[in-house]
């Protein structure tokens, strides 16, 4: 066995269950109907940034993990970034290929993941206060660059091409890299500092709790982009406050699993992981459940009042639910997630007994 194996952590459901939780972000975020009600369209509004940041937040986690935990490997560094980086490859492929093939009417996260782990991997063994540090300095600013540079000429002339995917990774998607990395950094400094102890765990719960009642109250305060007609200097202030408030929003949510799954009294943890162990197993297998419910929604496309469309509460119970039944079946049976699993044996990394996944944590 190889020494990353060695050292690897075990899986963590808490960070699983957190993940799960954004998947289904996502599934709210993709196909919930449009509503009235001026509450309801403010709730489905928070599901469409941070879900993207949890995840990316637990990507991080995963990275941390994937590479010692709160002892980084020594031996094996090479292999372990090789292997990172066929399955960031991978990623990007199965991202075009679905884009290619199903054009789903919502941007794929696939291709813009692979780019992020390859951005990574140069930091992977930063020490966990550089990582933090660099993650929230850069997190400050990046989304406030991600807006100005999406409101650019250049990006917009680069959008009119076929290389349109490049201004996406970098500023003009909804998952731009340059925002994914420092929150990933983020993540990783959290799996380097120890997510089973309880002091460490509060300090995360704190330090997002304190984050999200500064700066979500605070970006609100300034004028929403959608009535801005220019990029003036209150557009980008307001993405890099929302980012920063959302990304305490995930933080919170890691706490809160991991205390509910890993931290509380055996009884707590009894019932709660009986409670959440469908979205565990999502979160155990996000890509495979992720892919599926990209070729799901793709199939659901119909045309409606004149417009190509996907909605439908219908549509989203069954993601919830069926996402749910399969992940915990599959999980319970047969282990690993089939395209998890797949991803595994194209990067050649060791088989023998690590419960591992492409967007581990």
């Amino acid at each position: 066995m190889t020494d990353v194996a060695k050292r690897m952590p075990r899986r963590v459901d808490g960070v699983d269950a957190a993940r799960g939780l954004a998947l289904i972000g996502m599934f709210v975020a993709h196909v919930a109907p449009a509503v009235e009600s001026l509450q309801a369209a403010e709730f489905i509004a928070l599901t469409d940034e941070r879900p993207r940041l949890l995840f990316a937040l637990t990507a991080g986690i995963g990275l941390g993990f994937i590479s010692g935990g709160t002892r980084p490997i020594v031996d094996g560094r090479p292999e372990l970034r090789r292997q990172i980086a066929i399955r960031s490859v991978i990623l990007i492929g199965l991202g075009f290929v679905i884009w290619a093939t199903l054009s789903p009417l919502v941007f794929i996260i696939l291709d813009v993941y692979g780019v992020a782990f390859l951005v990574m991997l140069p930091l992977l063994f930063i020490r966990p206060g550089a990582a933090l540090g660099l993650g929230a300095g850069l997190l400050a600013v990046t989304p406030a660059l991600a807006e100005l540079g999406a409101r650019t000429e250049f990006v917009a002339q680069v959008r009119d091409t076929p290389f349109k995917f490049l201004s996406d990774w970098v500023v003009g998607g909804a998952y731009p890299v340059i925002v994914w990395v420092p929150v990933m950094l983020i993540g990783l400094a959290l799996a380097r500092m120890d997510l089973a102890s309880p002091r460490v765990v509060g300090l995360v719960a704190l330090g997002g709790t304190a984050a999200a009642s500064v700066f979500l109250p605070l970006s609100t305060l300034l004028p929403a982009p959608e009535v801005v007609a220019e990029a003036g200097w209150s557009v980008p202030l307001r993405a890099s406050l929302e980012t920063l408030g959302n990304t305490g929003v995930g933080l919170i949510v890691v706490a809160a699993m991991l205390t509910l799954l890993e931290l509380a009294r055996p009884g707590v943890r009894r019932v709660a992981g009986t409670l959440l162990s469908p979205v565990v197993a999502m979160g155990f297998m996000p890509l495979s459940v992720y892919t599926i419910h990209l070729v799901v929604i793709s199939l659901a496309k119909r045309r409606e009042n004149g417009f190509l469309t996907d909605d439908s509460w219908l549509l989203l119970l069954g993601l919830v639910i069926g996402s749910m039944v399969f992940a915990w079946l599959w999980r319970r049976y047969l282990g690993r997630g089939p395209l998890e699993r797949a991803l595994r044996w194209a990067s050649g990394r060791d088989r023998a007994e690590v419960e591992e996944s492409p967007l581990r944590g």
